[in-house]
């Protein structure tokens, strides 16, 4: 009987560490998970809008507005409304739960929600705001020139009610800049994001060498934008891993995608690349892929209120 305890607590040990292994791997896959660069693009398309997002490491999303009979209608054009997916039903109280059922420090990491203004920029700002107190509590706001960071980060793009915002002391809407138009720095922390259309800066599309003058004026957007304190953002970009390459190295800190699989594993495989050579004994090898490493931040930092002018070309589609 002695000996089959002990054949017992021998056969049990392995799977203890094998359990252990499991367990650490497990934490290991999570906290790695998160993906900062990631911004999944006319989200509220996919057959689970927000749930596939989060479970590809994305914290950044965006859904098209519409204001339809008092209801914040969820769509890209007027003819698909469907007044059953609203706003609320689709994002704000998904991303309540989603708050409640995350409450260990490892397991938060903000979530920015971009909404895309398509209809009356007022009108639709003013019922946005109706519905937004109610989750108050989660969102990230600001009041007399300070800015507190939440669970939920709302940021407006499309139409934006930049008069309305700029006026008002305290608030938790916060706004999407012009990357080709910084607004200047000021006090209230209003701008955490500052996006483009990636044609009117680029036009190669992944083929042959980036041309020089593309990249000089990508990198001087990109430093105006970082300078105060915005990450970039460029929407209907090629999707593909050598543009998205090159978005990195330029120090483009979000990179749009309708392919949310396949950019996390660009990304996931990209990070792995980075921290392996930084265990290279070349100190010039490591500074060389740590510089073009993507920004991390995880928690935006926000300045910013003078108000923009909003460029036709540029309401995103």
């Amino acid at each position: 009987m002695k000996s089959e305890g002990r054949n017992f607590k021998a056969n049990l040990f392995p799977c203890g560490l094998s359990l252990a292994f499991l367990l650490i791997a497990s934490m290991l896959v999570a906290q790695t998970s998160m993906l900062p660069n990631a911004f999944s693009h006319n989200d509220y398309r996919r057959k689970r809008p927000l749930s596939d997002a989060l479970d590809n490491g994305f914290r950044y999303v965006e859904a098209d507005v519409y204001l339809r009979k008092g209801k914040l209608v969820v769509a890209h054009i007027l003819p698909c409304l469907k007044r059953n997916r609203t706003l609320e039903d689709l994002y704000l109280k998904p991303l309540l739960d989603y708050v409640q059922q995350h409450k260990e420090p490892s397991d938060q990491s903000p979530v920015t929600l971009m909404i895309d203004i398509k209809s009356d920029s007022k009108k639709t700002y003013r019922a946005l705001l109706a519905v937004l107190e109610k989750y108050q509590p989660i969102l990230s706001g600001y009041e007399n020139g300070h800015t507190v960071i939440r669970n939920v980060t709302i940021v407006i793009s499309g139409h934006k009610p930049s008069a309305l915002v700029h006026m008002a002391r305290s608030g938790f809407v916060f706004l999407d800049d012009d990357l080709r138009k910084i607004t200047p720095v000021t006090s209230t922390d209003l701008y955490p994001i500052a996006s483009c259309k990636y044609s009117r800066l680029m036009k190669w599309k992944g083929k042959g060498p980036v041309p020089t003058e593309e990249l000089t004026r990508l990198a001087m957007h990109v430093e105006a934008a970082h300078k105060t304190g915005r990450k970039v953002r460029l929407w209907a970009s090629p999707e593909n891993k050598v543009v998205w390459n090159e978005l990195l190295k330029c120090k483009v800190d979000l990179i749009n995608t309708n392919r949310l699989s396949s950019l996390r594993k660009f990304l996931t495989a990209a990070t792995a690349r980075v921290f392996k050579t930084a265990e290279s004994e070349d100190p010039a090898q490591q500074h060389a892929v740590l510089a073009v490493a993507p920004n991390t931040r995880i928690t935006p930092i926000m300045q910013g209120n003078a108000a923009p002018t909003l460029l036709e070309a540029d309401v995103e589609k």
